[in-house]
């Protein structure tokens, strides 16, 4: 059974202000870790395994996402731009619209072996792949 942000809420901001309060458009980040993706087709591309944060500009840039493996062995990690992100608040995940074996060929890393995900040729080459517009500014480079 996946958990979703409503499932991770351990302070009750979804179920106490229903309509008020943090929702789909203000979220905490915390409760986003595990969420389920999946594409337009409704096939599962993974799950969210962090949430990376500009520290300078104080928005969020990637979610990075595991798929494939099995209990954490031989998962690909990928940095994917937070903007190539869908809410679905119905079925309580994200979408993220490319097909399953675009994902498999994309720029990937693994666990033990982090991209430098604020070097700006990074950056372009992987909003490039997802057909997302960099917001970094050429003096992050």
């Amino acid at each position: 059974m996946s958990m979703n942000y409503e499932d991770r809420d351990t302070y009750g901001m979804y179920k106490s202000n229903i309509g008020k309060g943090p929702g789909p458009d203000l979220m905490g980040a915390d409760t986003l870790i595990g969420n389920d993706v999946c594409n337009q087709h409704d096939e599962d591309l993974g799950d969210i395994k962090e949430i990376m944060l500009d520290t300078r500009s104080g928005k969020v840039r990637y979610a990075v996402l595991s798929f494939g493996g099995f209990l954490g062995m031989g998962e690909k990690l990928f940095a994917v731009p937070w903007s190539a992100l869908t809410l679905d608040p119905a079925n309580k995940r994200f979408i993220l619209n490319v097909e399953k074996d675009r994902l498999k060929s994309a720029p990937g890393f693994d666990k033990d072996n982090w991209p430098n995900m604020a070097d700006l040729v990074w950056a372009k080459e992987i909003h490039s792949y997802y057909g997302t517009t960099s917001e970094f500014d050429d003096t992050l480079a």
